[in-house]
């Protein structure tokens, strides 16, 4: 084949320079005809090639000039001068106006229909730049963010009278309900809370924080277990943003003196719906009403993507498959301890087996488990969800969160009659469990013979693998105070890395790994419960049978580079 004859423009100079093989090259070509989309986007959303790499060579090919986005300033793009949806379509960015001259940011150099389609719209002549096309979609996702009604601008100017006036629509299961007349969509407190919920859901952050204060109100969200501030609304809107949570969650708008438990489920698209768990708190100046995110498919990651390491693995999916016994994971809240569980059911959720669970409240719907809402008003509490359950032939049971000695107590009898139970309980390590139980009440014979397996578990931010940089200033000795001398990892195999920071994360982190302690409890573990032991004696015996703890897990994953040390200081502590 002749290159020469075959491909033109930026994708000859790219195969001319060895970047791309002419196959791929023309394969790219036609997919992008296919799919209508830009021939850069389709190279760097299939990394073939990087992104500098292409603005740089386009720049050479096509004489256009590299601009650096980075250092360009957003408030002085022109507003409202082209179409979201041109913006949108063509992928590119207005950076200014000089006279009667447009300063436009684009990625491929060869789609003039965009300069000639912006120029027609504006009536101004169009000047092209070149940008990264990484960095320009970031920013383009940026840029229109701000363009969309922020709460300041939108309601920081509307008076009372307009806001007495809102229509609220309610958030309804029923796909046939009549929604012909809802107008509520177009009222700014609405369209406000709806966009934090869907820029909640894109960013990926789990839990949506509404609190108000005495002369301020600020909405946060929790993006890998850290908080961070998103917008600050006027403090007189307060009450009608609650009031619009409320709603959607259908609460008691009337009830403001008492915390209040709800569920909203956000219908997306017509196959695609959210569900969030909502909590009010009355506080001394409002209501914080917190929103935490249900991803449905986080039970069905499978077991491999949690962060466990094999030996640990091995020993979950060898205690899940007895006929009988207790497992216990514990952690703080937001550890991610609801996900372990419902993995662990995922695995069981096979036809011959019956299921059935209590938890206050459901989190996570999982077909063919028989999942019950504990409701503490009309005295379905978890002993008697748990009595019922023993009445309905089950294989087995997984009990939310073990409250009291009656729960525990019932559990136990559970466990002891040929049931699997799975439950969850707050401490801080695995020793501390069985010790806790111990101070509930619950005998120590019991304990030592029903309980089969614990995990501890945090999360811990994972490295960003694109911009992580070797940590190579820290030395042999501070690594050894750290404790990484008896991680089981020769030292010189030590690779630590430090976050950095660059468009594809937030500070050098993306996406969370479990950390995890997991004891088995073996026949020494027993004999140290039975004898009344403490979790000091119980911490030192699992020690002495090879069991790691959370602070030599969350090393070893430093170790590895997947975490850094900084982060396994944070969620860990010798």
């Amino acid at each position: 084949m002749n290159i020469d004859n075959t491909l033109k423009g930026l994708p000859k100079r790219l195969v001319l320079d060895g970047l791309l093989d002419e196959n791929t090259a023309l394969q790219a070509l036609e997919e992008c005809q296919s799919e209508k989309i830009n021939f850069v986007h389709y190279l760097t959303a299939n990394n073939l090639i990087p992104a500098h790499q292409i603005a740089s060579i386009a720049s050479n090919e096509f004489g256009t000039p590299l601009y650096d986005i980075n250092v360009h300033t957003l408030s002085v793009c022109p507003k409202d001068i082209i179409e979201k949806k041109l913006i949108r379509k063509h992928h590119v960015l207005p950076l200014f106006i000089r006279g009667n001259r447009l300063f436009l940011a684009q990625s491929d150099p060869t789609n003039h229909q965009a300069v000639s389609e912006i120029s027609f719209q504006t009536g101004l002549s169009v000047e092209t730049v070149l940008v990264e096309h990484d960095k320009l979609e970031a920013t383009i996702e940026e840029f229109l963010s701000e363009q969309d009604e922020s709460i300041g601008e939108t309601l920081g100017t509307i008076d009372d009278i307009h806001l007495d006036d809102l229509d609220i629509e309610t958030v309804d299961d029923n796909e046939n309900s009549n929604t012909d007349a809802v107008s509520g969509d177009d009222a700014p407190i609405v369209r406000f809370v709806n966009k934090l919920l869907l820029d909640g859901i894109k960013q990926g952050c789990s839990d949506i924080h509404f609190e108000p204060y005495e002369k301020t109100y600020r909405v946060r969200f929790r993006t890998d277990g850290i908080l961070r501030e998103v917008t600050k609304p006027p403090i007189n809107l307060a009450p009608r943003l609650a009031a619009r949570l409320k709603v959607m969650s259908q609460l008691d708008i009337s009830e403001r003196r008492i915390p209040q438990d709800g569920r909203i489920k956000l219908r997306i698209s017509k196959n695609r719906s959210i569900d969030f768990r909502v909590n009010t708190l009355p506080t001394q100046y409002g209501e914080k009403i917190v929103l935490r995110i249900l991803d449905p498919t986080s039970a069905q990651v499978g077991i491999e993507s949690l962060g466990y390491e094999e030996d640990q693995k091995q020993a979950y999916l060898d205690v899940l498959h007895q006929p009988q016994g207790m497992i216990l994971v514990t952690g703080p809240t937001g550890s991610g301890k609801t996900v372990s569980l419902y993995t662990g059911l995922n695995i069981l959720n096979t036809p011959e087996r019956n299921i059935s669970t209590a938890e206050d409240p459901v989190e996570i719907n999982m077909p063919g488990i028989n999942q019950v809402q504990v409701r503490e008003r009309v005295g379905l509490t978890f002993p008697e969800a748990l009595r019922a359950f023993l009445r309905q032939d089950p294989d087995v049971i997984m009990v939310g969160e073990i409250r009291d000695l009656e729960t525990a107590e019932i559990g136990i009898k559970a466990a002891q009659t040929g049931h699997l139970v799975l439950s969850t309980l707050h401490t801080n390590s695995a020793a501390e469990t069985l010790t806790r139980l111990l101070n509930m009440g619950v005998p120590a014979f019991n304990v030592a013979t029903t309980v089969n397996l614990i995990i501890a578990q945090r999360l811990a931010r994972r490295l960003c693998s694109h911009c992580r940089k070797p940590a190579d200033d820290i030395p042999e000795k501070i690594l050894e105070e750290e404790g990484f001398g008896n991680i089981g990892i020769p030292m010189e195999e030590i690779q630590l890395y430090h976050p950095e920071g660059c468009p594809k994360c937030t500070n050098g982190y993306k996406g969370r790994v479990g950390v995890y302690e997991v004891l088995k409890v073996t026949p020494a573990v027993s004999r140290i419960i039975m004898e009344g032991g403490n979790s000091l004696d119980i911490a030192e015996t699992a020690k002495k049978e090879g069991f790691r703890t959370l602070r030599q897990s969350a090393l070893r994953r430093a170790a590895e580079g997947i975490i850094s040390l900084e982060e396994a200081n944070r969620v860990t502590k010798d």
